[in-house]
């Protein structure tokens, strides 16, 4: 059932990159609720009939498109927008892809490739990959944020102090977020839709999806945020622990090596065990598989582990 909304803002309505220069499309008081279409992160560039070729075409000034922004009545540098995320309204439509240069393993995967996804938005059953993959969906917005201080035009692809392309799985239907303000009004933005996505999205991208986004967007003075914090409503990898997990290791100095490394072991482990291409292991990692960094503190060598859930090819 759809939640009740006082207004909407259609996808015509987006912008690329950050920037408080961009006039609002709509000014609203504190406590009001908000539905939000979002494009796919191609901004339509890739369609359900689109082919590898389309992949390595890519306009990359139209990618990432963000809805917005919304000025929020009375929020200031200080304050923080408190974003309750009420429901998500899938497509069914998503794709993943390997962008030559982008993800976790970019040196080792230098030709472009992709995945179309045809799901049951009704049911959010889970998405079927190659013949025995069967991917539990959860879907969520990537890329939600506010415009920060700094003047002019600012990529959307890092993350930042106030939110933007943070790829948190975990602000799903339920979850309530706390950006920092930086800007009178706030200016906020929302896009990037998944239906799933591992932790760590470590090829580049998720099931990127386009779908319509519910929210309430509230003011709390004086906050004095350092960065965003966020609540979620109860347990977030249930969809995911039935039948345990495959999981490999990374260990050295560095976090970012080890994630490598525990990464690349994953897909060569479901290659040779699943007689899939390493390049779709690849990608299937990105859309269910985790990241964790299981110690930090055992000097000089930390350990990242890369979670995958046994539910997906059992």
């Amino acid at each position: 059932m759809c939640k009740s909304h006082d207004h909407t803002i259609h996808g015509a309505h987006h912008h690329f990159g950050w920037d408080h220069s961009i006039p609002p499309v709509m000014t609203v008081a504190p406590g009001s609720t908000i539905e939000f279409e979002c494009l796919d992160a191609s901004g339509r560039q890739l369609t359900g009939d689109s082919t590898v070729a389309d992949v390595a075409g890519l306009d990359f000034g139209r990618v990432n498109p963000v809805t917005g922004p919304v000025f929020l009545e009375g929020a200031e540098p200080g304050d923080a927008v408190k974003v309750t995320i009420h429901e998500f309204s899938p497509s069914g439509f998503g794709w993943t892809a390997n962008i030559p240069g982008f993800g976790l393993l970019a040196d080792q995967f230098t030709e472009p490739a992709l995945h179309i996804w045809d799901y049951d938005a009704a049911s959010l059953a889970p998405a079927l990959y190659g013949p025995d993959g069967k991917v539990p969906l959860k879907p969520f917005a990537g890329t939600i944020g506010l415009a920060p201080a700094e003047p002019g035009l600012h990529s959307v692809v890092p993350p930042r102090r106030v939110g933007g392309n943070m790829d948190i799985r975990d602000l799903a239907a339920g979850s309530e977020l706390y950006l920092p303000v930086e800007v009178a009004g706030g200016l906020f933005s929302i896009g990037d839709t998944h239906a799933a996505q591992g932790d760590g999205e470590v090829c580049g991208t998720a099931i990127e999806s386009p779908m319509n986004v519910v929210l309430t967007l509230d003011l709390v003075k004086q906050a004095n945020l350092k960065m965003p914090r966020f609540t979620t409503s109860g347990p977030v990898t249930r969809h995911l622990d039935e039948k345990g997990y495959e999981v490999t290791t990374g260990i050295g100095t560095d976090l970012f090596e080890g994630a490598r490394a525990a990464v690349a072991q994953m897909v060569d482990l479901l290659a040779a065990r699943h007689g899939m291409a390493a390049v779709d292991a690849y990608m299937l990692c990105s859309v269910c598989g985790d990241l964790r960094i299981s110690e930090i503190v055992d000097q000089p060598n930390w350990i990242v582990s890369f979670y995958f859930p046994r539910i997906v090819l059992d």
